[in-house]
């Protein structure tokens, strides 16, 4: 399995990005794809996820900012992130979860800088 990242940068206070992840190589069909993200000297904290059935979830601090969408033709996710913060500053990992073995596989993350 191969998850790679992509769309970090830096961007204003109240701007947008989108970040990408492609993932290859999932032969189960049951697992979700979900967004991570790491700020300096804090834990790793889920924000989004979307499942094979489209289902989706978000942590408080993103929700109604940010979307996860799937393109499953591409075997890409995308996290639409809008009305940054400087808070939202972190490093962003794509994680493929696998239900049946309770297994992660991760990206190597994108930075993204909000600060004007």
């Amino acid at each position: 399995v191969q998850i790679v990242e992509s769309g970090g940068g830096l961007v204003q206070p109240g701007g947008s990005l989108r970040l990408s992840c492609e993932h290859s190589g999932i032969t189960f069909s049951s697992y979700a794809i979900r967004w991570y993200r790491q700020a300096p000297g804090q834990q790793r904290d889920l924000i989004a996820l979307i499942d094979r059935t489209g289902h989706t979830n978000y942590a408080e601090s993103v929700k109604g900012r940010f979307t996860i969408t799937s393109d499953n033709a591409e075997n890409t996710v995308y996290l639409q992130m809008n009305s940054l913060k400087p808070e939202d500053t972190a490093v962003y990992y794509c994680n493929a979860h696998i239900y049946f073995f309770n297994h992660d596989y991760w990206g190597q993350g994108t930075q993204v800088t909000v600060s004007s």
